[in-house]
């Protein structure tokens, strides 16, 4: 935070223009103003740079913000000042919310009903990864399909953010996994139980099949509606795909949903269904925090860092994102926490 004579200003970063590289990504400067009503200003420690952000950034999403407009789709911090409504959380609470922009700032404002608190014990870096990216995970696996010790998984795009966490989490539910990856990342894969699956140079329905006959029980898939197909020839009879992450565009939405309406009409014995954060209620979004907090906090989870950025530096975060050098996440963390903690980039 600065002070411009009696105007105290933060910085964000915003994307200025769409499609291109991640030049398209400027540091601006705003009126840090006081909190309103039930709005809580909390003072951003971490922030995850993750595929949903360079995907609004470019422009492949079917419902895009209008520029400009400030990445982040989630973030942890401490509560700096609060509205004359709030009552759920006070000043120097160290809270987390999953907020779909705005993460990529030193500050934002929240409703305090989006807020979740978060043990102090926590790294901060770790501990961000968890709002987004192991929820998706946890809840496919435990609301979407209800896993089962012994069930047999393939997990598409096995190396990326939401790929690790299912991997980890998959191993606690007692899962046997089948992961896709380019080879580079196929440590990762072996390291977390799953059998690595070269999806460059091997065919994972061949792989699965040989090693299954009888096919797996689910097909986790977030890496697009092409491989919605191939998923299905994966799987048992009386198995299950999931769809998670938003397509490329609206006409991919569209044939992902005729994909989804015609399975109805012609049923083959092989269930599909979709997940997206948004039509999750924030108590049971709470609730699943609270069990992944939980589970970091006694080390059965261990989010796969591969870089943290200092929090203004945004630009060089995506462009490592999009290199697909990238095994687990990507951070974006305040200087003052940097200031701890080696290089990692």
């Amino acid at each position: 935070m600065e002070v411009q004579g009696d105007i105290k200003v933060y910085r964000s970063i915003v994307v200025t223009r769409r499609g291109g590289s991640a030049e398209a990504l400027k540091v601006r400067e705003n009126e840090l103003r006081p909190p309103v009503g039930r709005e809580a200003r909390v003072k951003i420690h971490a922030t995850p740079v993750c595929q949903d952000d360079v995907a609004k950034r470019v422009g492949n999403r079917p419902f895009l913000p209008e520029i400009p407009f400030v990445p982040g789709y989630s973030v942890l911090g401490v509560v700096d000042m609060v509205g004359e409504d709030v009552s759920m959380v006070a000043v120097g609470d160290r809270v987390a919310a999953l907020t779909t922009y705005g993460g990529y700032a030193e500050y934002i404002y929240v409703d305090e009903e989006r807020l979740v608190h978060v043990p102090s014990s926590l790294d901060a870096g770790e501990a961000v990864t968890l709002i987004l990216n192991y929820m998706v995970a946890y809840q496919v696996l435990h609301r979407t399909v209800c896993v089962k010790p012994g069930e047999k998984a393939v997990i598409i795009g096995a190396s990326g953010g939401v790929g690790t966490a299912f991997l980890q989490l998959g191993r606690l539910a007692g899962l046997v996994m089948y992961g896709t990856a380019s080879s580079r990342k196929h440590g990762v894969l072996a390291e977390h139980g799953a059998t690595p699956i070269d999806y460059k140079t091997q065919d994972f329905v061949e792989v699965v099949r040989e090693a299954e006959p009888g096919g797996v029980d689910y097909v986790f898939n977030g890496m697009g509606r092409e491989y919605m197909g191939r998923g299905l020839a994966a799987l048992r009879r009386g198995g299950t795909l999931v769809q998670y992450g938003a397509p490329e565009s609206m006409s991919s939405l569209l044939r992902l949903l005729a994909g989804f309406a015609l399975n109805k009409v012609l049923p083959r014995g092989k269930a599909l269904k979709m997940y997206g954060t948004h039509r999750v209620d924030i108590e049971t979004c709470k609730e699943d925090w609270a069990a992944l907090f939980k589970l970091l906090e006694e080390g059965r989870i261990r989010p796969v860092i591969s870089a943290e950025f200092p929090l203004m530096e945004a630009a060089e975060a995506n462009e490592l994102l999009e290199s697909g050098r990238v095994a687990g996440n990507i951070v974006l963390l305040a200087p003052e926490l940097l200031e701890k903690k080696p290089e990692t980039h």
